[in-house]
């Protein structure tokens, strides 16, 4: 069985699938790659939600296939972007050192292997973390992350700014890098969606929390609230609707945006994807429930890195198909470059999902890594985890000295945890106790991965940290990441 699972965990997968729908004679086709940041598929109705969150995703996800159980690979932007940008973890890309750290030059970006194509590249985002501070600028023929003129841009901004270029320039194919940060906190939404789920009282209340927690530096989120006389539960019952609201907010923003598409004739060659960076919890919205454990939910819990993940292209991917195998964000680039016919990446840890989405073979079922490493100081600290069919595994690994650590890590039972993930989704309830089998099992999976990572680490190098603009630092305090 180990065995088994070792074969399936192989670091440098490959695109096993190279019968691509297109030849190479065949025209390339339009690529939208629209990641929601911080899009939680709990809270999405085309994921079965009771509130109709995502009307348009449902009708969208009825022309396509949607992924019904996709993990982001890590729980925040910096680390979850240029970890799916490359098809390479969190860890083998050096961990994160600073709010600017470089993508080693060894580590091909997706916009880089889709201008060596023939495509023209863009990204327009409000998170300067997927633009020139992560070195994801690289590739790009046009970025805007913080030159719009705006303090914080929203799907509908980057839109017009999208319709703008093409009225300019309608070269094709290109390819599109959206990340709008409407479901982020402070959480953005507009008429006719500012006001269904929330009370104007209820709003005034939940602004004047945000803006005591912005204000109070040095702070986490979390800890912010949690030092604060503020009343949690009500905070999160408020704060979650508004988040409601902007979820439907940008789903309106996506609707008129396809359609438009259709329109004017691009529709039909345009493969479309709609996926996150990571779930609710690093976009602002905590999950609470009476039993919370005392120490830090796994990256494998369902708030932090369960995600949307839904592929349409016309004609050739069959509409309305729900795929029920578990994959990640890592997979995206690999299945990019597979359905487009393009040359696959020299070294990935993801796999191709064109064999999945189109029908054939060639699919390898393995189990979901999910990875984020930090320096403090000299010292490394993170996890390294699975979701690996029933069970989730989640391997800490920290250097810091006792001292260094912080209070959800000290309180943490066990190095290794296990979760039965089909009946505890957020991870609630370890098992390590009840199941030393599985603890022996998921140690050796887990180490032998964490060591694998290490050896391709060494294949990448960086340099030192990119200077933020002033612009950008506002930005992203704004969004909640500098206190």
């Amino acid at each position: 069985m180990i065995k088994a699972i070792a074969v399936a965990l192989c670091l440098i997968a490959t695109c096993g699938c190279r019968d691509s729908t297109t030849g190479p004679k065949a025209q390339k086709p339009n690529v939208i790659l629209y990641v929601i940041d911080g899009a939680a598929a709990d809270l999405m109705s085309v994921y079965g939600y009771a509130r109709r969150t995502t009307r348009y995703l449902e009708r969208l996800a009825a022309e396509g296939a949607v992924f019904e159980n996709a993990y982001s690979n890590s729980s925040v932007t910096k680390a979850s972007v240029p970890s799916f940008m490359t098809s390479l973890h969190c860890s083998v890309l050096g961990g994160l050192r600073s709010q600017s750290d470089p993508l080693p030059e060894q580590a091909v970006t997706m916009a880089e292997r889709m201008r060596k194509a023939g495509y023209r590249t863009e990204v327009l985002t409000s998170n300067p973390y997927c633009g020139r501070i992560s070195s994801l600028d690289r590739g790009v023929d046009i970025l805007r992350d913080t030159e719009m003129g705006e303090v914080r841009p929203s799907s509908a901004d980057l839109h017009r700014e999208f319709w703008r270029l093409r009225e300019a320039d309608p070269a094709e194919p290109y390819w599109v890098h959206f990340q709008p940060t409407d479901v982020h906190q402070p959480w953005a939404s507009a008429d006719p969606f500012s006001g269904p789920f929330i009370s104007p009282a209820d709003r005034l209340i939940l602004e004047q929390v945000l803006d005591r927690i912005t204000r109070t530096r040095g702070l986490s989120f979390e800890e912010s609230i949690g030092k604060s006389d503020i009343d949690v539960a009500r905070f999160y019952q408020i704060a979650k609707k508004l988040y409601e609201e902007s979820l439907a907010f940008q789903d309106r923003e996506i609707g008129k945006l396809v359609e438009r598409l259709k329109k004017r004739g691009e529709w039909d060659r345009t493969l479309f994807i709609v996926a996150a960076d990571h779930s609710q919890v690093s976009a602002g919205l905590p999950y609470l429930a009476p039993e919370m454990p005392p120490w830090e939910a796994p990256l494998l819990a369902s708030h932090k890195s369960r995600i949307p993940m839904i592929f349409v292209w016309p004609g050739k991917i069959p509409a309305g198909r729900r795929i029920s195998q578990p994959v990640s964000m890592i997979d995206v680039l690999p299945t990019v470059l597979d359905l487009t016919g393009l040359p696959r990446a020299e070294v990935a840890q993801g796999q191709s999902l064109a064999p999945l989405l189109l029908g054939r073979t060639g699919w390898r079922p393995r189990p979901v890594v999910l990875d984020e490493f930090r320096f403090e100081g000299k010292y490394l600290f993170g996890s390294i985890e699975v979701i690996d069919g029933r069970w989730g595994a989640s391997l800490r690994i920290d250097q810091r000295p006792d001292d260094k650590k912080g209070a959800r890590d000290r309180r943490r039972p066990a190095p290794l945890l296990i979760f039965d993930v089909r009946e505890d989704p957020h991870a609630l309830r370890s098992l390590h106790e009840q199941r030393p089998d599985l603890v022996a099992r998921y140690s050796k999976i887990l180490g032998r991965l964490w060591k694998d990572h290490l050896a391709l680490a060494r294949k990448f190098t960086r340099t030192g940290a990119i200077p933020m603009r002033p612009e950008e630092i506002e930005r992203l305090r704004s969004l909640g990441y500098l206190r």
